[in-house]
């Protein structure tokens, strides 16, 4: 089984308030989780209105297609004009299968 993390830090550049960041992302965050099919959520800088830490994973059988997928989320956030990326790391990771 092989798992795909991608880990991203947004600046969100139009936000001025909490509210404003939870609509920003929740769009992002739902288009990414039904056009990809990838578990996404906020995962750090909650208490922050103009940054953001996301973190999606995916699960595949080939390192190649986690690797596609994930590059896709990273691409439909950095063609949002609401969010900058301002870093990111994709890893791909095979797992042990014990039996």
């Amino acid at each position: 089984m092989i798992v795909g993390t991608l880990e991203m830090h947004l600046r969100i550049d139009g936000s001025y308030s909490l509210k404003d960041k939870r609509r920003v992302l929740r769009s992002l965050l739902d288009h990414a989780q039904r056009d990809f099919l990838v578990s996404i959520a906020e995962v750090a800088d909650h208490d922050l209105w103009n940054v953001a830490t996301i973190g999606a994973a995916c699960v595949s059988n080939d390192s190649h297609h986690a690797q596609s997928v994930l590059q896709k989320v990273l691409d439909k956030f950095d063609l949002c004009t609401d969010v900058s990326v301002v870093s990111s790391h994709i890893g791909v990771e095979r797992l042990v299968n014990h039996q």
